[in-house]
């Protein structure tokens, strides 16, 4: 496994005063991006990296410099930070260094294709008396997909860190997942966020998100609503571990409760989520998920809890109740099929993921509705691993094949928001958040389902 853990620079002052940096090399931190760029160094301390790359933007290349001092590892500080071109910030040639309000007003054509179908902005470039057409964003996800051929032959086994910028990263996660570049504005990447990509060999082999845009260390709860959100945001909780769950025994629908750990992480679930204002609470039926909602509404006294059955786990069928190496001897092969093309496998007697998929996002889809209905804006969500991935797979548009991408730790929190309602693309702003467990790594339990 070779992990990678994606930075975005500091805050700059362009930043500040909401003006498209791109890559004009203008723009330089502020106090406060110094500041949160010393306290990634403070996070990620205790991982022992390989090498650090940076884009050559001096924001970037700032908070790699800062990160880089911070960190303990006498390897990597007796290494230099490496430049790459290929973590260049998108290439908005026409709209750099204009305030965001400018380019709505001058290209308001441009900046609605640009908030709705991103991937056919274009814009009409003069290079040296010559004009040609560019693409923003399938450009830079091309860069993207360079900079991971480049780079991942080289760091095998290793772990390596990148600092960049809100776009590259997203085009970095976007193109390791298959996430299609009309989903360029799902995922958000925070000043100082920290995303972590686990990959099985290079690019087009198995990859993990294992978390996505941690803002914790820099002193935010959660990341902040995108600017002008008038939607929903949806805090997607993992139910805390059961019994089965460390015995790495599928569970499906059968009512397996919390253990001792599992209350635990139910717990501090709670109390990293005590002071968000939360206006709703939707739990599967089932009582793992259930009791970890019920431990986390301590905090909320006033929210009652609605339960959901098409937010259950996966029936397993016939799995259910057994241990990994039971069902290789009665089902041969399956359970590689099940680790490779999950969207392919019917479980004997149970569900397939098409199936999941179907009662899962129609509750979701309902969830959202109700409560743009209602004008409540953060509703609190408790289900299982498969829905949860199940779920991820639906906001970002992925099929169900890419079911393994997404990790789901017991207790971890993800972050969907919904900025322009239910017909809108909705956001990933952060995923599989576990640090109140223990981290940056997520070190839950990895466990069956």
């Amino acid at each position: 496994m070779t992990r990678v853990i994606i930075v975005r620079h500091g805050q700059s002052t362009y930043n500040i005063e909401r003006r498209i940096q791109g890559r004009a090399d203008v723009s330089r931190l502020t106090d406060r991006g110094r500041s949160d760029a010393s306290k990634v160094g403070k996070a990620l301390t205790n991982i022992s990296f390989n090498a650090i790359y940076s884009s050559p933007l001096q924001r970037a290349k700032q908070t790699a410099e800062i990160i880089h001092g911070e960190l303990a590892n006498e390897a990597v500080q007796s290494a230099d930070v490496q430049i790459s071109e290929l973590l260049r910030e998108i290439d908005l040639p026409l709209w750099e260094k204009l305030l965001t309000s400018e380019v709505k007003e001058k290209f308001p054509e441009d900046y609605r294709i640009w908030h709705e179908n991103p991937q056919e902005l274009q814009m009409l470039v003069n290079d040296n008396g010559v004009t040609r057409e560019h693409f923003p964003v399938p450009s830079l996800y091309e860069q993207a997909r360079q900079f991971w051929q480049e780079i991942l032959p080289n760091h095998r086994g290793e772990t390596i860190l990148i600092v960049g910028h809100n776009g590259i990263n997203r085009a970095l996660i976007s193109t390791a997942l298959g996430i299609h570049p009309s989903r360029y504005h799902s995922i958000q990447q925070s000043n100082c966020g920290i995303s972590v990509l686990n990959f099985a060999g290079g690019l087009g082999d198995p990859v993990q998100l294992e978390s996505m845009n941690q803002t914790q260390h820099t002193g935010e709860t959660l990341p902040s609503l995108r600017p002008g959100h008038q939607g929903v945001r949806l805090l997607l909780v993992r139910h805390g571990e059961t019994e089965w769950n460390r015995q790495t025994r599928f569970q499906g629908q059968i009512d397996v409760p919390l253990n001792d750990n599992g209350r635990q992480q139910a717990q501090k679930a709670g109390v990293f989520l005590q002071n968000v204002a939360i206006d709703f609470a939707v739990s599967s039926s089932m009582l793992r998920p259930k009791e970890t909602a019920e431990i986390i509404l301590r905090h909320h006294p006033s929210i009652n809890l609605e339960l959901q059955d098409g937010l259950r786990e996966i029936s397993h069928g016939l799995w259910e109740g057994k241990l990994e190496a039971e069902i290789e001897e009665e089902f041969p092969g399956e359970l590689e099929r099940w680790r490779t093309i999950p969207g392919q496998v019917q479980m004997p007697e149970g569900e397939n993921l098409q199936q999941v998929w179907e009662r899962s996002t129609e509750a979701w889809q309902n969830i959202v509705q109700t409560a743009l209905d209602n004008q409540r804006q953060t509703g609190l969500i408790v289900a299982h691993d498969a829905t949860n991935k199940t779920l991820l797979c639906h906001i970002l548009g992925l099929p169900t094949d890419n079911f393994w991408n997404f990790r789901q730790g017991n207790g971890a929190v993800s972050v969907i928001d919904y900025p322009s309602g239910l017909n809108g693309v909705p956001v990933l702003q952060a995923m599989n958040i576990t640090t109140h467990l223990g981290g940056v790594l997520d070190k839950t339990a990895a466990g069956a389902l």
